[in-house]
């Protein structure tokens, strides 16, 4: 095997591991991110997927047009934490261009619209902030799981593979609201994209919401569109249909954190079966993250291979990047599973290396080269 493992952590059975890795060297991924909205975002404290609350709501789509155009069109600049490090997008950018991977957007009730081409599942608003009970009606959830399982049956006939990311602020919290409802007491095990995990505020919020919809832990086991419809958001209703509809034919890596417990603990509930096709892409900072435990809320519904690719930054020259070693942002946008892809589609050509390499100089590019044009032009209007 081509590819350095030693850059890889791999979470379960480390034989059906390396099997599902050997069946897709070489071969040719399609990266699919879908791009969604919950209002459960705008709970102070819950996430920093943006440098200010107003804000919050353009992450998904400035970061779908950076990946796409390594540039954002919706903002100026790029989504950041309040502090100022970059979104996970950018490992994202670096990886899929390092291996000429195509990619398309699902847009799955974005609040803001990306510029750029998108395809759409009919979902049309936000998901709601499920404190309230509800977040989206049962009826848009069954019609959009539909229009993304289509979607997912007509990518299989195009791709080796399908890496499915996603970029939903607030999705952590989603997560822990539909594995709770779906009986999996997730209190205390999903991530976060800032070191001191918000436990407390993600709890409360879905504790509120369960005592609204008159639900307790499992009261929804049986009911995964009505635990997505209650306490879930719309990118899970894009992930759950497309994965769905491809890996019925061809493998699946789902390219997230802890959000992807979820996911997983809904199809095994829908069509258990096909998670045989299926595993879990994220990065080492999650796989390794002391204040989360996705091997524990993974294997609660299936025993499938967690794959944590490391892009290097821990060794990076630029401290907004090397932050990610040190318990920020973690994962997003699918960077995990993009990485993990580049590595699988170049054979192990494409190293750990040149990824931080690609990463700190689109960093300079993106980030640095704006800065300096902002300092200059104060400077200069002073």
């Amino acid at each position: 095997m081509n590819i350095n493992l030693k850059k890889v952590s791999i979470i379960g059975d480390e034989t059906k591991a390396y099997k599902f890795i050997e069946e897709l060297m070489g071969k040719n991924p399609v990266f699919v991110c879908t791009i969604a909205s919950t209002k459960t975002a705008m709970v102070p404290g819950i996430t920093v997927a943006g440098a200010s609350p107003e804000i919050v709501k353009y992450t998904p789509p400035a970061d779908a047009e950076l990946i796409y155009y390594g540039e954002c069109k919706c903002i100026s600049g790029i989504p950041a934490t309040p502090d100022g490090k970059p979104t996970p997008a950018i490992i994202t950018l670096s990886a899929l261009r390092l291996a000429n991977i195509p990619l398309f957007i699902v847009d799955a009730g974005c609040e803001v619209k990306p510029h750029i081409p998108y395809i759409s599942i009919g979902i049309p608003s936000p998901g709601d902030n499920i404190k309230n009970g509800k977040a989206l009606d049962r009826d848009v959830v069954e019609k959009a799981m539909n229009y993304a399982e289509i979607i997912g049956k007509n990518f299989a006939k195009i791709a080796d593979y399908l890496v499915l990311g996603e970029s939903i602020p607030a999705g952590t919290t989603t997560a822990l609201g539909v594995l709770m409802s779906l009986g999996i007491d997730a209190r205390g095990k999903v991530s976060s994209s800032m070191p001191d995990n918000p436990h407390e505020i993600k709890n409360k919020v879905v504790e509120e919401g369960m005592k609204v919809a008159g639900i307790k832990i499992g009261s929804l086991k049986d009911d995964p569109i009505g635990a997505i419809s209650t306490l879930g958001d719309p990118m899970m209703v894009s992930v759950v249909g497309m994965t769905l509809g491809a890996a019925q034919k061809i493998p699946v890596i789902l390219a997230g954190g802890t959000q992807m417990a979820a996911i997983v603990a809904l199809i095994s509930r829908i069509r258990s079966d096909i998670l045989r096709n299926v595993a879990i892409g994220t990065t080492k900072y999650i796989v390794e993250d002391k204040t989360s435990n996705i091997g524990w809320l993974i294997n609660q519904s299936a025993s499938i291979p967690i794959f944590g690719a490391d892009p290097g930054l821990s060794e990076s020259k630029k401290e907004g990047l090397k932050a990610y070693a040190y318990g920020f942002v973690r994962e997003g946008v699918g960077a995990g599973g993009a990485t993990l892809a580049a590595m699988l589609k170049s054979n192990g050509k494409i190293t750990t290396d040149m990824i931080r390499d690609e990463i700190e100089k689109n960093y300079e590019k993106i980030v640095e080269s704006r800065l300096k044009s902002y300092i200059h032009k104060y400077l200069h209007n002073d």
